[in-house]
């Protein structure tokens, strides 16, 4: 674990790019577990650091598919510990490389998972997945919303047509690869404006 560890941290550049999704996927699009998978695939590829809420469904088949092209992932759990992730809120472990224990329930948790990541991509989804996207929207953090999957992504396109403050950065696509790579486009942007603001 350490030699890969180190491997991946050498990576440039490297971004932290969270999942939001479905924890149950019954209102998802039919293929979402390939989809998902082929999200989390994507993001390794992209030499990215996968970030989820260490949870079942839409996070975990994205974990799935990272472990599958031997990328990197970070679960951020609502329990306190690996006992209460498993025991209490019957959540796995063995798709995610690093779980964070945040004792915050799902609403903090989601909060921590967020703040936690560069950029957020959103995959059919419910309630969870749209305060994720909320929280995201209000950071300013760059967002791209896989639609065709269901769920919370195919509704916020509309959502997001109101009044709001600060930038718009949403980023809309149904070809799960090209999302990923115009979201990386997003977060170098972002990076870019951060590093003006500092100096």
């Amino acid at each position: 674990m350490g030699k890969r560890r180190s491997e991946i941290l050498a990576r440039h550049p490297q971004y932290k790019i969270a999942v939001s999704g479905a924890a149950q996927v019954k209102h998802c699009c039919p293929n979402i577990k390939d989809i998902s998978k082929g999200v989390g695939r994507e993001i390794a590829r992209r030499k990215s650091i996968l970030v989820t809420g260490a949870t079942t469904g839409v996070p975990y088949f994205a974990a799935l598919g990272c472990k599958e092209e031997k990328g990197f992932s970070i679960g951020f759990s609502p329990a306190t510990s690996e006992a209460a992730h498993q025991k209490t809120y019957r959540l796995p472990t063995s798709a995610f490389d690093v779980i964070v224990y945040t004792g915050a329930d799902y609403t903090g948790r989601n909060v921590i998972m967020t703040k936690a990541a560069d950029g957020v991509i959103v995959i059919c989804g419910r309630m969870g997945t749209l305060h994720e996207f909320a929280t995201a929207f209000e950071l300013q953090k760059p967002v791209a919303i896989l639609e065709g999957t269901g769920g919370t992504a195919d509704k916020i396109r509309e959502i997001a047509t109101g009044p709001y403050r600060g930038m718009k950065r949403i980023v809309y696509d149904t070809n799960p690869q090209r999302l990923v790579e115009r979201l990386i486009a997003e977060i170098k942007k972002d990076k870019k404006r951060s590093g003006k603001k500092r100096a």
